[in-house]
């Protein structure tokens, strides 16, 4: 019996079995560059980053260390920018208040609820478990340019930040990668 079209193609017993299967074809007739600078873009956005990038390479077709390598460096140097540009303006921010820089009038602009919430939880681990347990844990709840960031802005020395997001980052994307890498197998796509 024939399998009733769902469109372009797709019959409901081939989506069953792949429902990527049109996305990896696309993927894989672009240039071979392209394919790792798509995923190290994908690894600098915010909530997809390196683990989320390189689980989504993989499962898009392209080769999983290419995809996990790719993510990393993508993800890093989003980081990078961030600490960067945090510790500058930190320092800015301190030369101000030193050489009495800082008006009375001004008010700080109030931070919504839930960022106030998340950071809060970000200082606890910072507290508890110093930068390399805050970063190791952070990207249960905070993408990894916020937890930057955050440290940066706090006064931990770049270098140090740097030293341990790059660690988490590994981390993050090894194990995702992993997991991406037995789904695909399990599933056989």
């Amino acid at each position: 019996m024939e399998q009733p079209a769902l469109g372009a193609g797709i019959t409901k017993e081939n989506t069953m079995d792949n429902p990527y299967e049109g996305m990896q074809e696309w993927v894989q007739q672009l240039p071979e560059i392209v394919q790792p600078l798509g995923v190290a873009v994908a690894g600098m956005i915010p909530y997809i980053e390196g683990e989320g990038a390189a689980g989504i390479g993989i499962i898009l077709g392209i080769n999983p260390v290419l995809a996990a390598i790719s993510a990393m460096i993508g993800n890093f140097l989003s980081v990078l920018a961030v600490v960067l540009v945090s510790s500058r303006v930190r320092q800015k921010v301190v030369a101000g208040r030193e050489g009495g820089g800082e008006s009375a009038d001004a008010a700080p602009a109030a931070p919504s609820t839930r960022r106030v919430k998340g950071q809060r939880r970000l200082q606890g681990w910072l507290s508890r478990f110093g930068v390399p347990g805050a970063s190791l844990l952070a990207p249960l709840a905070l993408p990894t340019q916020l937890t930057a960031a955050f440290f940066a802005a706090s006064g931990v020395r770049k270098e140090r930040v740097l030293f341990w997001q790059a660690i988490a980052i590994v981390a993050w994307t090894v194990v995702i990668s992993a997991l991406a890498i037995g789904l695909v197998g399990v599933l056989g796509w």
